[in-house]
């Protein structure tokens, strides 16, 4: 039977890129697999953009989460598992996955019983985040209210990756994992680098060979808890067309700069984001990939652009633990204030910024 799984885990752990190596691992060695990237806001998703760009077989299924659009979902599963005959459909999931498991998982389980073979549910983490959870190192300018959200998800999870192994050495790793194991007993954890291709042959094993445990999480958790860690988020996606007056720019360095404006204004209100992506694509099909996950923590550059631009359409998706207000003023002033730098007309086609405590988000 074709296998469907949720990936979930916190803002910046890798869940995209954890998605997309599994995608082309299992394609190449095991069966045929798609993904989905789910967000609450419009359509045009980095993620769905740049994991398409990248050759992966994605879709996307945005202004709502998952666990609210059952048969969108489920109309989505049937396309991708009987008219395109995928063996494996992943999906990732907004506002941190917690309930997932009652609301994706056993909603299908209860509403369409047997038409869906639901795989383990994955909860990524990575090494800053367990940081963050265990007080070792933690981004102090994260609320400390996020806890409980990285706590439930964990404990929602039927199986973990402790990915971004790459960046650590053995004995972190051993440290990490025997928190995990300690803390979030019977869920296999498996160690990972989804970037380097690393130890995804077991993690997929375990996937193929294993089924969901579809029990509902005790989360120890009221909710003025969840509701205080969803209130100091907020969402902010544009999407734009930026145009240089004459000659040409630098599309990778313009993106970069883009980010560290972010960064220094969020800083200075002493507010941060755990994950900003910005994306830049040219008309011949090159992408630029900016990731930040944490205003103190070093730019990424996922891929670049080889050349010149006279033009560059530009998306920028980020959940901030700021608020909406503020983060659109920051967001609106960074675009602005760099894009006069580099002497570029800007054309915004699409902007929204929301509470994710706001009606009908989460």
């Amino acid at each position: 039977m074709k296998k469907f799984m949720v990936c979930s885990g916190f803002l910046g752990s890798g869940k995209t890129t954890t998605m997309m190596a599994l995608q082309q691992h299992y394609s190449g060695s095991y069966g045929k697999a798609a993904m989905i990237s789910n967000d609450l806001g419009a359509k045009g998703l980095v993620d769905y953009r740049f994991s398409a760009s990248q050759g992966c077989a994605s879709t996307e299924i945005a202004g709502g989460c998952i666990c609210h659009v059952t048969e969108d979902l489920v109309d989505r599963l049937r396309r991708l598992f009987n008219d395109e005959e995928n063996d494996l459909v992943m999906s990732d999931i907004p506002g941190f996955g917690v309930g997932a498991m009652e609301q994706v998982y056993i909603k299908l389980e209860e509403t369409y019983p047997g038409e869906f073979d639901l795989a383990p549910f994955l909860v990524v983490t990575e090494p800053k985040v367990l940081r963050t959870l265990m007080g070792e190192k933690a981004d102090t300018l994260l609320p400390d209210e996020m806890k409980v959200l990285l706590d439930a998800q964990l404990k929602e999870a039927d199986i973990i990756a402790l990915n971004k192994i790459d960046t650590i050495d053995g004995e972190e790793e051993q440290h990490l994992r025997g928190f995990l194991e300690r803390t979030y007993p019977d869920r296999p954890v498996f160690s990972i680098s989804a970037l380097q291709g690393l130890g995804l042959d077991a993690l997929i094993d375990y996937i193929s060979s294993h089924g969901a445990r579809l029990q509902k999480a005790d989360f120890g958790y009221e909710q003025p808890a969840f509701d205080a860690a969803f209130g100091k988020l907020s969402e902010y996606n544009a999407q734009y067309y930026s145009k240089v007056c004459c000659n040409d720019f630098d599309a990778n360095a313009y993106l970069q700069d883009l980010a560290r404006a972010v960064a220094a204004q969020l800083q200075q209100h002493q507010r941060t984001t755990p994950h900003l992506k910005i994306f830049g694509q040219t008309e011949d099909g090159q992408v630029a990939m900016i990731n930040l996950t944490g205003v103190n923590q070093p730019i990424s550059t996922d891929s670049r652009i080889d050349h010149p631009c006279i033009d560059l359409p530009v998306v920028i998706n980020t959940t901030s633990a700021c608020e909406p207000d503020l983060l659109t003023a920051i967001m609106q002033s960074s675009i602005q204030q760099v894009s006069d730098a580099y002497n570029l007309s800007v054309v915004m086609f699409y902007t929204e910024c929301f509470g994710l405590r706001d009606e009908g988000r989460i």
